[in-house]
């Protein structure tokens, strides 16, 4: 019997929106569990800061910046990051986002500006990094979907609806791409502490109702969704493909 390989050694990992929160941590996790981590986000001198987080702790990381809402420059950083590191094993579609506002006051900008990093961005940089993958003949692409694509919250339509889109945009990627050696799969957290949820979090009244909902208890951790991503980026998750790995503490189980 082999036992299971939860190593990233050698791999070269692209983690989108890497400049903060969950991303941040996703790239000190990883880095720890010995990917060689690229880091996309808009600003530099955020991402800096991260690459300089990974290498004082041994880690090995470089920092791109780019805005990933728009198609050419996600190819332009996919290209750069190519150059730079001839392969791309592991692909994390972390970048995106989240604000409550009422469904009656969503206008045109907010629709768009929402779907074209939530769901947009994250088609466009699974094609530019499959495109290489499908050329070396693996890969694994993680998106980062949320609890959010399974059961509805108020006040997050848009969000609801695009990552209820990217969760299909994964099993199509899965069932497209799988038997050219790409395993495509999804973590969908519940709500995280992170700067972007900590005024939220940190309000008595919202912080009870979310936990409410949750068996377990408590909200989820930085810890928690790395777990989740290390174990689909390695080896040890190379028979899961098309999933959504739900990490809520039960939310969904009502």
């Amino acid at each position: 019997m082999e036992y299971p390989d939860f190593s990233l050694s050698d791999k070269n990992v692209v983690i989108t929106g890497a400049s903060k929160g969950i991303g941040r941590g996703l790239a000190l996790a990883l880095a720890h569990a010995g990917a060689r981590v690229a880091l996309i986000a808009r600003n530099e001198g955020d991402l800096q800061a991260v690459v300089s987080e990974v290498e004082a702790a041994g880690g090995v990381a470089a920092g791109y910046a780019a805005d990933l809402r728009e198609v050419a420059s996600i190819r332009t950083v996919f290209d750069r990051i190519l150059a730079d590191l001839k392969t791309i094993d592991v692909l994390v579609n972390n970048a995106g986002l989240g604000q409550p506002i009422p469904s009656v006051d969503i206008d045109e900008e907010y629709w768009d500006h929402m779907v074209s990093l939530n769901l947009k961005g994250a088609f466009f940089c699974s094609q530019a990094a499959g495109r290489a993958m499908l050329a070396a003949g693996h890969g694994t692409i993680v998106n980062m979907s949320s609890q959010a694509s399974i059961t509805a919250i108020p006040e997050e339509s848009v969000y609801c609806a695009s990552k209820g889109g990217l969760n299909m945009l994964t099993k199509a990627l899965a069932l497209e791409w799988g038997p050219k050696g790409i395993n495509v799969n999804a973590v969908a957290p519940t709500f995280v502490r992170t700067p972007g949820t900590a005024e939220r979090l940190d309000t008595k009244e919202f912080r009870d109702n979310v936990i409410s909902q949750i068996p377990l208890g408590r909200v989820g951790s930085l810890t928690d969704v790395a777990a989740a991503v290390q174990y689909l980026a390695s080896p040890a998750g190379s028979m899961v493909n098309g999933e959504i790995l739900v990490v809520d503490g039960g939310w969904t189980a009502h």
